[in-house]
Parts: C-alpha cells; structure tokens; sequence
C-alpha cells in the first residue's frame, strides 16, 4: 500500500486508524475490515495510509491471497495489538463500574484527544496548567477530557475546595493510556530500526552507584555501536525515578534493589552485591588504623544515607551498636559530591559503596575500611516494567548493563582476593 505524506513519521497515530490498521492486520483484507467496521473499502484504505505515514514503512503488500504484512509490517502490528489491548483493559475496568456499560467495544467513539486531554489533565492537575502546557485552549482540553468521561458513562473529574481535580479512576486510566502510547512509540522504533532510518530511544533512571559505575561503562560502549539510539540519562530520588518508570516516561532503573518489591507492575533483575565499606577523608585519624571496632567508630560524626533507600537501612543497624549520644545528629546525604566534601573537610565517617568511590580510592582521597561486622553487601540490579517489552536495540543495551555489571562484580572479587 502507499505510504501517504500528510503525517510525519513520529506523530501520535489516530486510534481509529490504529484499530483499522489493526483489523486489517488481523484478517488479511481491506474489504473484510470495511465489512468488519461498517466502512467504505477507501476509508480504511486510508486509514491504513495514514498509519504507514505516521511509522514511516510501508506496512503491507498485495499478494496473491490478498494483503501481506511485510517485516516492519509484522513488528508493528504485534504493537499496535497490544497497545490496544492495553487500552480496551484499561477503559472496560472503568467502564464496568458505571451503570452505562455495554457489550460492544469500549474503544468506539474513544479518540487519541481524548485521552491526551485525560493525560495532561493528571499530569498537571487542573485544566487550567494542562492547557498551557499542551499549548492548546483551555475550553479545547476541558471539551475532550468532559466527551471521554460522557463516552465512559463514570465520573473523571471531581469538584474541591480547590477546583476541579482528577479522581483516582482518572489517574489510573492516564497511566493505562501513558503505557499504551509508550508502546506506539515502541513500534515507531522498531520500524524506524528495520527501515535503517533509526531505532528509537532509551531511557535510563540511575541511581547514584550505577551513575559511577555501570551507566557511562554501557552507555559509551552502546552508544559506538548503535549511534542512531538515542539514550537519556535520569537521575534524582529513587521515588522520582520509579514513577517515570511506572508511567512509561522511562524504560529501565539501574541500581540498589528494594525488599520488599514496591508496586507489583515493576520486576527486579539482581545484578550483583554492592560491598560496604566504612569511608573516611585520607587525613582522618581511622584512615591507617585497619579494620575499625565499635568503639573507634562511636568517637566521629556521621553522615548518614537519605532515609527510606536501602543503605539507610544498613547504616541504622551500624548506629544501633554504636555507643554515639543522641545529641549528635548525622548529616544526611544521598549526594556524592557533597558527601565527598564533606569527608575531605571533617573528621566525619561514612558507610557507602566502594564501587561507588572507586575514583576517590585511586586517587587517595578518600580511604575504604573494612566494615565491624565483616562482609555487608546491599543488592544492586535493574526494574522494569512488569509487561516491558523492550525493542531489538534496546535489549542490546540492556544486555550490555548486564556485561558490564559481571565485570564490575569480578573486579571486585579480584580486589578482594588480592587483599584478603
């Protein structure tokens, strides 16, 4: 079929047209599709134009038993299948706690719009700020986020004392229908990927060990292979990231592992354990003094992880045996850099990663000393999106996390050899 010029490749595609694109997919026919959807053979023609323009493929040809999906064709398809899928489970979860609710298919009358109105409404809170961030008129917003609340026949939006806000429904929907554009975006890639005309985008949330020694080690060595790919690089709270995550804003989290899992959408991969060790600046008085007791430790002041994140919880059972007077708080700190300054200007010690300050211990900055109760070790791995299904390109650079978290853990095991 030929593909149409009036929509740039990388456009969010229309849903009627994705579920056209989808029916003909499904039965291997325009006219089965048009019979199928009570359309003219030339609409869904059309329609399935507008796909192949907006993924930038031709996505089908004739054959002599009809249309055949060609490769990027079949690539797409599987997505758009389940991008739908995703939306119909989402929108009939909401849809069947309202007394309006029918047998036929949720998706009818439902458009694209729609449902980025519902998106930046939840995003931003109000109708008001979603409708400057979007750049569109706030009547425009409110009038499609207003239809797609009439077309499900269930409140979206609720009145408070401070305006219009959306309800728990909304905000579950929104990450539903987030997660089913991230998959159209998935597709997009993946096309793009067969075509030779890109591959898509990566985005990874490090937390602060995999910044210092995973990341940039997989990043550098993807990014020579693969310069297409586009790679973003998040860092922040460990909660920031797991929601950019959740929401489909990123695509992979590199870094210590929580016990318990938080969500039950998001699945962890160990990787390898992190050792901890006690650290101080050069200069402190501990630095040559070996493996430091109980009792050594209690004379300094600390610094402590931020709270809620796994090393907190390491450092709390240290300080529970420590003999330190409750009138000297520990400065907490989840930034390197400033934790590293304050080391380097004070008598004050740390429990951190040794992978983590590898730079620092080469450099004689900072000194890496035993911990009192012998070998502690957090776990530190990915987490993905339970249902994730990553493209071609970026399984290879997750694959590629994976090489180079083995080596990490080898070379510490030879350091530790080569000390023990």
């Amino acid at each position: 079929m030929r593909t149409r010029a009036s929509q740039s490749p990388g456009a969010t595609p229309n849903l009627r047209h994705l579920m056209l694109f989808d029916q003909v997919a499904r039965r291997g026919s325009v006219s089965a599709a048009a019979r199928a959807a009570h359309l003219s053979q030339p609409a869904v023609t059309q329609a399935v134009g507008h796909i192949e323009a907006a993924l930038g493929a031709r996505l089908m040809q004739r054959s002599y038993t009809g249309l055949a999906l060609t490769g990027a064709g079949r690539a797409a398809a599987q997505r758009v299948d389940r991008a739908l899928q995703m939306l119909r489970e989402a929108l009939v979860a909401v849809r069947t706690r309202s007394a309006h609710a029918t047998s036929e298919d949720v998706l009818r009358g439902i458009t694209s719009t729609q449902l980025k109105a519902l998106i930046a409404v939840v995003e931003a809170g109000a109708f008001a700020r979603a409708a400057r961030r979007a750049g569109r008129a706030r009547a425009a917003v409110h009038r499609a986020a207003r239809q797609l609340e009439k077309s499900l026949g269930t409140d979206l939006f609720e009145v408070t004392s401070f305006g219009v806000r959306p309800t728990r429904e909304a905000e579950k929907l929104a990450l539903r229908t987030r997660l089913a554009f991230a998959e159209i975006a998935q597709a997009q890639a993946e096309v793009a990927a067969a075509q030779g005309t890109g591959s898509g985008a990566t985005v990874i949330g490090a937390m602060p060990l995999a910044r210092s020694v995973l990341v940039a080690r997989a990043v550098l060595e993807f990014a020579a292979a693969r310069p297409e790919h586009g790679i973003s690089i998040l860092d922040g709270t460990y909660e920031s990231m797991l929601g950019a995550l959740r929401r489909g804003s990123a695509d992979v989290l590199v870094g210590a592992l929580r016990d318990p899992i938080p969500f039950e959408d998001i699945v962890q991969e160990h990787l390898f354990d992190d050792p901890l060790a006690i650290v101080v600046g050069a200069q402190h008085a501990l630095a040559s003094n070996g493996a430091p007791t109980l009792a050594a430790l209690s004379r300094y002041p600390w610094i402590a992880p931020r709270r809620e994140s796994p090393l907190r919880r390491h450092f709390d059972a240290l300080a529970e045996r420590l003999d330190v007077p409750r009138t000297v708080a520990p400065i907490e700190c989840n930034s390197l850099v400033a934790a590293r300054s304050l080391l380097l200007a004070s008598d004050r010690v740390m429990l951190l990663s040794e992978h983590q300050i590898q730079h620092e211990l080469a450099t004689c900055q900072l000194v890496a000393l035993p911990h009192p109760f012998g070998a502690v070790t957090r776990s530190i791995g990915l987490t993905v999106r339970r249902d994730w299904r990553p493209t071609q390109v970026q399984a290879q650079l997750v694959e590629g996390l994976r090489r180079h978290a083995r080596a990490a853990s080898s070379r510490q095991a030879s350091r530790n050899s080569a000390t023990a």
